[in-house]
């Protein structure tokens, strides 16, 4: 009997994934109620200078909402795998890591894209500001794009940290730096967004996103390979 390719392997474990966090919506609840307090926090923090100060960074508020939330939701993403080495029977299947990985990472993206639902209503009724359906639809995809920039470096670094002690320190630490060039596209891009794009620089720092997205995902897919023999 043929071992199952690639795709069909990740595919297994992205349902494996969902069903379980299907079961179990603590994580789920958790990381979206985080994301509205703060928004919340950054809506008291700049509330007191106008209206127009909290639609000026409306954009860049949600996008750190969306960045912190990621951390919290990340760290999670092994915590089952960790328990009765289930990570190595995985891998006497036999699995492929790099099947993991991207089952994890497909996990992870959908649970991040599922807080656009709340976070972005909850947004535009804190910041007062107004989105059109044309607007709504840049930011849905905009906000896929950062999801999936932030959840392949978040998988690799979950899949490291996850048997250390201080993983809740030390994942922050690792990840913030490497996530540095999508945080400040995305922040860009949403705030041309929410704010007008009179010279058409929306595609470009879209480009951009999706440029680092394609070389997290390639890159991560191939050094999880050695995340795995660290930590079966």
């Amino acid at each position: 009997m043929s071992r199952p390719g690639l795709a069909r392997q990740s595919l297994a474990i992205l349902g494996k994934d969902l069903a379980l966090e299907w079961r179990n919506r603590a994580r789920v609840v958790a990381v979206v109620l985080f994301g509205v307090l703060v928004l919340l926090l950054f809506s008291l923090a700049f509330g007191d200078k106008g209206t127009q100060v909290l639609q000026v960074t409306a954009g860049g508020c949600l996008v750190i909402a969306l960045f912190l939330s990621s951390t919290l939701s990340l760290q999670e993403s092994f915590r089952t795998e960790d328990h009765d080495d289930a990570l190595e029977g995985l891998l006497l299947l036999p699995t492929e890591p790099a099947s993991i990985f991207y089952g994890k990472a497909l996990a992870n993206t959908f649970f991040l894209v599922a807080l656009a639902p709340v976070l972005i209503p909850v947004t535009t009724l804190i910041y007062q500001v107004s989105l059109g359906p044309t607007q709504v639809l840049q930011i849905a995809g905009l906000w896929l794009a950062a999801a999936a920039g932030l959840a392949a470096p978040g998988t690799l670094y979950a899949g490291l940290t996850t048997r250390l002690k201080s993983q809740d320190v030390l994942m922050p630490l690792l990840l913030f730096p490497l996530e540095v060039p999508v945080l400040l596209a995305t922040v860009k891009a949403f705030g041309l967004v929410f704010d007008g794009d009179p010279m058409g620089q929306l595609s470009s720092w879209t480009q951009l996103i999706v440029a680092f997205d394609v070389i997290y995902w390639c890159l991560c897919g191939v050094l999880f390979r050695f995340v795995v023999e660290e930590a079966a």
